[in-house]
């Protein structure tokens, strides 16, 4: 028998990228084939994807206001349309599932003038660009958070709920549960910049840390993303400072991050949103103030709500101001320990099953 085939769109950062693994690895598990299409940003992303192919498309915002950018995005969509195309009629998948950047507008595309059923998950809590265009007729729209802002009343009526598909480092890590934390202990700070690094947290954090009192700054343990151009900075701010801190562009192993992690600093993009759910660990978010449609701050309400996060707007975001929420949250293990179970209650590790699933049930004609 045939396995059903599932063509996967995705582009840009990592924040699509990594939602597309692992409902990939989902969808397997439950025998099917993967193909992947993405642009050359994406490409970055696609090392270990579980796909029997992958297909690098061209793309392009279609949602640029400059006449001359918005004809050069025509042609180069137009020419990824074309590339979807072809590989639709070779490869003759059962459907096609976006998850957002440019490369799914020409897949999506190509699956409605098809006529090939195909589905959108969309991980912020603001429906994106692309996917407000293809939403009225996807067979469902799934939804990392509960909140959906700019779905069509069409749309409405086929959102489902499904989380953001984690890692299975992440998985791991919110098995690893929150670790003990004691009054006088060791606390293990974790910061991350979101996929390309942040200047705001990679500088203001250090100063803010080394503003702390010395009883606190002895005790920690910092674990920072840090853009390149800033690393030296920071390894001399928390090195006169006196704290204990190892600072790289990237970790490899986050899921072991995560699990000795007491707090999170970070943007407050979805996929580090849904992590810090999804593991179970309070934080403070920064959301990244030119977000389309501030979809940043959209992602954390629901943290923020339960008592789990604490939101520092980016024109607020000082090393003074920082330094007294964590001033406030470091000194106080219970009410830490108490947000972490907050956090881990809103956590969905079943997503990219529940993902797997709806496609599942899409093809078979048994979606509910």
């Amino acid at each position: 028998m045939t396995p059903r085939r599932c063509l996967i769109a995705a582009g840009g950062t990592g924040g699509h990228m990594f939602p597309a693994r692992a409902a990939a690895e989902a969808l397997i598990a439950r025998g099917w084939q993967i193909r992947l299409v993405t642009d050359a940003r994406g490409l970055k992303h696609t090392t270990g994807f579980p796909a029997v192919a992958i297909d690098e498309i061209h793309a392009a915002s279609p949602s640029t206001k400059n006449p001359v950018k918005l004809a050069r995005a025509a042609i180069e969509l137009a020419k990824g349309l074309s590339e979807t195309r072809a590989i639709i009629k070779r490869w003759k998948p059962d459907v096609v599932a976006g998850f957002g950047g440019y490369p799914a507008f020409p897949a999506l595309a190509a699956a409605q003038t098809m006529g090939i059923a195909y589905a959108i998950h969309e991980q912020n809590a603001v429906l994106g660009r692309v996917n407000r265009v293809f939403a009225g007729r996807a067979g469902f729209i799934a939804s990392g958070f509960e909140r959906l802002d700019k779905l069509s009343v069409t749309g409405r009526k086929h959102h489902l709920l499904t989380g953001n598909p984690l890692r299975q480092p992440i998985i791991d890590a919110r098995a690893a549960g929150y670790p003990p934390l004691t009054v006088d202990g060791r606390i293990n700070l974790l910061i991350l910049g979101g996929s390309l690094g942040a200047r705001l947290l990679s500088e203001t954090v250090p100063e803010a840390i080394a503003q702390l009192p010395q009883s606190l700054r002895s005790r920690l343990d910092v674990v920072q993303q840090t853009r390149e151009e800033s690393l030296v900075m920071a390894r001399e701010t928390y090195q006169s400072a006196g704290v204990n801190a190892r600072c790289e562009p990237f970790f490899e192993d986050v899921g072991v991050l995560y699990a000795a992690s007491h707090l999170v600093i970070g943007r407050a993009g979805a996929s580090t949103v849904s992590e810090v759910a999804g593991v179970g660990r309070p934080a403070i978010f920064c959301p990244l103030a030119i977000a389309a449609d501030d979809h940043q701050s959209a992602n954390v309400e629901g943290l923020v709500a339960a008592l789990a996060a604490d939101v520092i707007a980016e024109s607020d975001f000082t090393a003074e101001r920082l330094a007294g929420v964590l001033q406030t949250r470091l000194s106080n293990p219970a009410d830490l320990a108490e947000r972490a179970a907050a956090a881990r209650s809103l956590g969905r590790p079943d997503a990219a099953e529940a993902l797997a699933k709806a496609v599942d049930g899409l093809v078979r004609g048994v979606l509910t």
